[in-house]
């Protein structure tokens, strides 16, 4: 059983395209299929679940599209915080989630305070957040560390990296999904990555459901890590 598993939840456009609706009914089905995921997660016992929500290119879509994505991520929260308080669940939000308009940061802000005293699953929302740029923010980090004399630079390892992402508080990534058949990671948790399974499937992010989750967790389960080993 993976303790952490990240999803590239990709293809809502398409699955609304299909049945000739809007984009925003497919982002709404989308939503459905995150409730179905992360209770379904809860159910297996998975330690830790990272969504990749809103990535840091998703500001090049249209301002209505982006306005429909922040409207149901608000009434995600509005609907669904008592549930996670409830399951003890630990809201996480991993990206530069401030861009957003005060009343979406507030939201957001709220749901990660009423469940910062619980300590049951991790669950993280991937938010206005780009891979290469939590690299950069390290990287500068540690230069200044080195420049101030705080830090000698044959210090600096990968251990060092990894206490200033943004995951630091999440287990090491064991398995990484992304539904609609795309291949790539579209800047989405790199380091993390490294040594994580992947796992690309064709189906339509709103048609993924808990027997579609099943069968990527027994895929894993089926899978030799050797870190480089024998």
């Amino acid at each position: 059983m993976p303790r952490h598993v990240a999803i590239i939840m990709d293809g809502n456009g398409r699955w609304a395209k299909q049945r000739f609706l809007p984009r925003l009914a497919g982002h709404k089905a989308g939503v459905e299929a995150v409730r179905r995921i992360t209770r379904h997660a809860r159910t297996l016992g998975i330690e830790a679940l990272t969504l990749y929500a809103f990535s840091s290119e998703n500001w090049r879509r249209p301002a209505e599209e982006i306005g429909d994505l922040m409207g149901l991520l608000k009434h995600f929260i509005r609907a669904d915080l008592d549930e996670l308080v409830r399951d003890n669940v630990r809201l996480r939000v991993i990206g530069d989630y401030r861009r957003f308009a005060p009343d979406v940061v507030a939201l957001v802000d709220q749901a990660i305070e009423r469940t910062a005293g619980n300590d049951g699953p991790l669950l993280a929302i991937a938010l206005n957040y780009g891979a290469q740029a939590e690299l950069v923010a390290a990287a500068r980090t540690l230069a200044r560390q080195s420049a101030e004399g705080v830090l000698a630079p044959e210090a600096i390892d990968a251990d060092a990296i990894e206490a200033l992402l943004e995951t630091r508080e999440l287990p090491p990534l064991d398995l990484l999904i992304r539904t609609s058949g795309e291949y790539r990671l579209s800047n989405f948790l790199l380091w993390q990555a490294a040594y994580a399974e992947l796992l690309f499937v064709d189906t339509l992010w709103p048609d993924f459901n808990e027997a579609a989750f099943e069968a990527a967790v027994a895929q894993f389960g089926e899978r030799q890590r050797r870190f480089g080993g024998l």
